[in-house]
Formats: structure tokens, C-alpha cells, sequence
């Protein structure tokens, strides 16, 4: 078992080693590749085979999914047909280890008669794709993380974090915001946080559950049942927000007064300026708010402090928002 754990440790100081030693290589022709993705009025066509094919589809993929558009293209497929996806103002990431893949190198005489821009990320610049290549960024690594030495580890660990600093460079030109990845995302937990807001989910009108401040306590206990959220809030006349009473309240009223709390009045139990959170605020922001204070509701004040709604913990959770 020691042995494995070792063998294991190796692979990822090797692997460590290899993403550290790329540090030095980020360039003028990082920026370059950069500036060439940015200017295009295309898309990024993503290109490689075996396992260059399957970190290249994962690059494709983070491209896509952050504001540049970008699609994975099998280069063998690509020579029976699938060509007619490229366009001339397309760029193409072409990747492969050694530089002399035959089925990504013959696609280079089409993309050189469109015009279309070519970034290569290999380990050899000397080779033909690192010649060709409009940008080459050299992947290179020292050793394979394999005991063998020719197993695609290192090198794939190194080429996919190339594609992953291409993916936030391009965050940063292209002025990419967190709102616009979550648009990317609607169906997915992080699009449901980024995208759902407070005014989404919060109750308003009849549903919140309101009382007064000269509202006896059975009234407001009978109003906090009935509305099922838990709480009451304590208005004025105007609808000014004064206080809020939950059932935590209540339990420790009875605990504190007995059935002498029924006698008692809203203004005498509530808990003055509740904790309040804008309509406009992101739903997870209420979310954490709350587990902040560990309380399950927020009152929603408009503009001019008057009641506008209320969310309660479970709204969010049941929007799939952790």
C-alpha cells in the first residue's frame, strides 16, 4: 500500500512540475493567441485526436461556456466533410504532442487557402504543425507521469491547463461577468443562483403575513399559522415595516410569561428593525443572510420602507438554490 501511495505522489509532483515549468512560456505569443481569439468575428475550432482530442473537446467546452464561441472538430472527420464548419473567419486550436499528427496536419492546406488563423498547442517547436501555425504555445513537458514514459499524462495535464489560461484571458478581454457565465448556465445550480433574484421568489401582497402594533398576541400568533412562513410583520398604518415576530417568539414568550402573552400586545413582543434584504439582491445572497443569522425569513423593504414582500428559506431551497 505504501508503494501505491508513493507511485501516486509521484505522478502529481510530476504533473505539478510540468504546470509550473509553462509559467515561464506565457509570452508575447500567449498574447498573441489571445488577441487573435478576441479580434475573430468566428468561432474557435477545436481540433486534436485521441487524447488531444478529448482535452481539446474540454477546452472547446470552457471556451463556450464563457462568452467565446467554440465548437470541438474531429480532424478525421473533418476530411470527410466536416470541413464545411470552418469558416475563414473561424481561429482553429489545433493540438497534438508531437506536432506531426497526420490527421490534424492534413488539415492544413484547406485552413491555409481560407485564411483561417491557426494557434497550435504541442510539445515539439520544431515540428510542422509548430511551424505552420500562425501561434505556436508550447506545451512541452519534461516526462510522462506513466512508469513507461510515453503514457499521455503530464503532457495532457499541461496542455489543458494551457487551454484553461486561454479561457480566462479571454474572460478578461473580452470583458466576460460572472451574470454572463450563469446565462450560459440556466439549467443548472450555478444559473439558478447567479440568475434568480429575491423578487423571483419572495411573497407579496395577501401571502405576507402582517399585524399591527396594538394587534393582540392571539391575533398575531393566529395570523402566523395561517400564513404558514413562520413569521408576522409588525406594521404601521402606512405599511412602515416596525418589527417582526416569529415562532421562535412565541415559544419563548410562553417559556418567559405563560398564557400571560396572549394579554400582551404585537409592538410589546416584536423584535424592532428585522433583518431586511433588497428586491434586486441575488436569492443566494438571501440565502446566505440567513444561515448567517440563523433566522429562515427576510423581510424585503421598498425604497421608501414600506412592506414589499417577504422570502423565507424554504422558497429558496425549493428553487434548488444550496
Amino acid at each position: 500500500m505504501e508503494n501505491l501511495i508513493e507511485v501516486a505522489k509521484k505522478v502529481l509532483l510530476i504533473e505539478a512540475q510540468s504546470l509550473q515549468s509553462l509559467i515561464d512560456r506565457i509570452n508575447e505569443d500567449f498574447v498573441k493567441a489571445v488577441e487573435i481569439i478576441h479580434n475573430s468575428k468566428g468561432r474557435v475550432v477545436v481540433t486534436g485526436i485521441g487524447k488531444s482530442g478529448l482535452i481539446g473537446r474540454k477546452i472547446a467546452a470552457t471556451l463556450a461556456s464563457t462568452g467565446t464561441p467554440s465548437f470541438f472538430m474531429h480532424p478525421a472527420e473533418a476530411s470527410h466533410g466536416d470541413l464545411g464548419m470552418v469558416t475563414e473567419e473561424d481561429v482553429v486550436i489545433a493540438i497534438s504532442n508531437s506536432g506531426e499528427t497526420e490527421e490534424v496536419l492534413r488539415l492544413i492546406p484547406f485552413l491555409k487557402y481560407f485564411n483561417v488563423k491557426i494557434i497550435a498547442l504541442s510539445g515539439n517547436p520544431q515540428s510542422t504543425l509548430a511551424k505552420q501555425a500562425d501561434v505556436f504555445l508550447d506545451v512541452s513537458v519534461k516526462e510522462e507521469a506513466c512508469p513507461f514514459g510515453f503514457i499521455p499524462t503530464a503532457s495532457t495535464t499541461a496542455t489543458l491547463a494551457m487551454g484553461d489560461a486561454l479561457a480566462v484571458a479571454l474572460i478578461m478581454r473580452n470583458g466576460f461577468k460572472k451574470e454572463d457565465f450563469a446565462m450560459f448556465h440556466p439549467g443548472g445550480s450555478l444559473g439558478r443562483k447567479m440568475l434568480t433574484k429575491v423578487k423571483d421568489l419572495m411573497h407579496t401582497g395577501e401571502e405576507i403575513p402582517v399585524v399591527y402594533p396594538d394587534t393582540g398576541m392571539i391575533d398575531a400568533v393566529l395570523e402566523i399559522s395561517s400564513k404558514r412562513l413562520g413569521v408576522v410583520v409588525v406594521i404601521d398604518e402606512n405599511k412602515k415595516i416596525l418589527g417582526i415576530i416569529t415562532d421562535g417568539d412565541v415559544r419563548r414568550g410562553v417559556q418567559k410569561w405563560g398564557k400571560e402573552l396572549f394579554d400582551l400586545k404585537a409592538s410589546q413582543i416584536m423584535t424592532k428593525s428585522p433583518k431586511t434584504i433588497n428586491e434586486e439582491e441575488l436569492a443566494a445572497v438571501a440565502l446566505s443572510t440567513m444561515r448567517k443569522y440563523s433566522i429562515t425569513s427576510l423581510v424585503v423593504p421598498a425604497s421608501d420602507g414600506t412592506l414589499r414582500g417577504l422570502i423565507h428559506i424554504h422558497d429558496i431551497l425549493k428553487k434548488g438554490i444550496f
